[in-house]
């Protein structure tokens, strides 16, 4: 089974595409996850072409819809998956609904988004996180139990938050997130926050052997399987989700760096 590395964007925005696809190309990813810019074809196929012409996969993320009211959020989100399946991405990332939308309403925007997904023969995985339809282990596991083909993007870095807890209590419902995972956010989260200042440092040791260990599961789960191909996104993010020192503003570590950190660890974690 392949393990397939992705750099994200979030946080080299000031990048321009090829600026970025051949830095993340020289740090040794295999790809790279960012939202396209709907509605802008020229920026879209920018990019497109920035990440062939450095021969990285792309995973396109959707998350972007500030809409309250349920039609209008339905509408610009079948709009917006829509346009990220011309861009023929390896699969999309979604942090599909609200956390505040009925459940009935969350089942139909996953209705409306596996209708696309259908017709344009593109893979949508949905992202656990906060604010969304999955922001936290018990709620998503009704999601997984209605539908068997539900399949999940784990960040669980949002579930510790949310649960203020390294999710000891809900052994069930994370084992079937487990099992249905098929790309990975590695993200070390904890009790008081989606992300530790650097999990290199001794004090985040917990944490981090936590989500070693949930990541480990997934990983074996798909080669049991048999599965082609795994993806995984090391994915801490800039301010504010970096923490920074007051008045300044500056980042107390360096997000490249962690995230570079982390693919290294996994790939040998992971290598044989």
């Amino acid at each position: 089974m392949k393990i397939l590395f992705f750099c994200p964007y979030w946080g080299s925005e000031k990048l321009q595409a090829g600026d970025f696809c051949a830095k993340a190309k020289d740090s040794g990813y295999d790809g790279i996850e960012l939202a396209l810019p709907v509605g802008d074809k020229a920026g879209t196929e920018a990019i497109v072409l920035a990440a062939k012409g450095q021969s990285l996969k792309l995973i396109a993320q959707h998350w972007e819809i500030n809409a309250t009211a349920f039609p209008d959020y339905k509408a610009e989100y079948v709009r917006r998956i829509e346009w990220l399946t011309e861009a023929r991405p390896l699969l999309i990332n979604s942090q599909t609904g609200k956390d505040w939308f009925s459940f009935e309403q969350n089942q139909e925007l996953l209705q409306a988004s596996t209708a696309v997904a259908a017709a344009h023969k593109v893979k949508i995985l949905y992202e656990t996180h906060r604010g969304k339809f999955a922001f936290a282990a018990s709620v998503t596991a009704r999601f997984l139990r209605a539908d068997p083909e539900l399949r999940i993007s784990a960040d669980f870095s949002h579930w510790c938050v949310v649960s203020e807890s390294l999710l000891q209590d809900q052994a069930e419902s994370l084992e079937l997130a487990i099992e249905r995972t098929d790309h990975i956010h590695a993200r070390v989260g904890f009790a008081e926050g989606p992300q530790v200042t650097d999990p290199r440092a001794p004090e985040h040791a917990q944490a981090l052997e936590a989500h070693l260990g949930w990541w480990d599961r997934i990983v074996r789960r798909h080669r049991e399987r048999g599965s082609e191909v795994l993806t995984v996104t090391p994915e801490f993010g800039p301010y504010p989700y970096m923490p920074s020192l007051p008045y300044t503003v500056q980042p107390v570590a360096d997000q490249w760096a962690v995230n570079f950190h982390m693919m290294e660890t996994l790939r040998k974690r992971w290598s044989t």
